[in-house]
């Protein structure tokens, strides 16, 4: 189970921090993402990492201004989101993927959180 918390209302150029805390299955094995839905939209995917932490990927969008990270003791992936944009505005989701790299095959997903960016 995921669950994302630290949503909420933010000013364009301010910060937030998301988490997704894991229960169950092997997060420790788990490659991890971030993906969006802003309405009327499709679902984006933002950044993922493997299983070790040792690699990230970025979507262009959020590059050098987002940062994915995990906590292995806490079973927990993060999203620092830094500089803020009206256009980040949506729901934000995390997925598991069970391979622990990139291969795209997320069959676990959060509730979702809502990141609301005011200009």
């Amino acid at each position: 189970q995921l669950q994302a918390s630290g949503g909420g209302l933010v000013q364009a150029g301010g910060s937030l921090r998301l988490s997704c805390a894991v229960s169950g299955g092997s997060f420790s094995t788990y490659a991890m993402g971030w993906f969006r839905q802003a309405p009327g939209k499709e679902r984006d995917f933002i950044t993922a990492i493997t299983w070790n932490g040792g690699s990230m990927y970025y979507a262009d969008s959020v590059k050098g201004r987002f940062t994915i990270s995990r906590d292995i003791a806490k079973n927990t992936v993060y999203l620092q989101m830094n500089s803020l944009k009206p256009e980040d505005t949506a729901v934000y989701y995390c997925a598991a993927d069970p391979s622990g790299g990139f291969t795209e095959r997320y069959d676990y997903w959060g509730q979702g959180t809502q990141v609301t960016v005011s200009s």
